[in-house]
């Protein structure tokens, strides 16, 4: 099931641009399609925005989509608060922790 994108604030689009002006390479971490946490390692070639949402490419050729992003290199991404809340979801006794 894929979910549908939701808009992320300016300043991920800012720090991804910036990220590729000085050819940072490192990991980044997102939730996959499943919801699981997937990484690749690498550099970003591009940022663009698609009719399904807004995009990066790693030099891979993985797509990722930006709002599905936790970690940047390190920094945190727009699903860093997702991630917090599902990784502690258990802790709340939620049950679960739908994404």
């Amino acid at each position: 099931m894929e979910l549908s994108y939701t808009p992320v604030e300016w300043v991920y689009r800012e720090v991804i641009e910036e990220e590729i002006t000085k050819q940072t390479s490192g990991k980044i971490f997102y939730f996959c399609d499943d919801s699981s946490v997937c990484s690749e390692n690498g550099y970003i070639e591009k940022l663009e925005d698609a009719p399904k949402g807004l995009f990066i490419t790693m030099n891979s050729g993985a797509q990722v989509r930006v709002d599905r992003i936790i970690t940047l290199f390190g920094k945190p991404g727009a699903a860093y608060t997702a991630y917090d809340a599902f990784a502690n979801a258990c802790l709340d006794c939620n049950g679960g922790y739908d994404l």
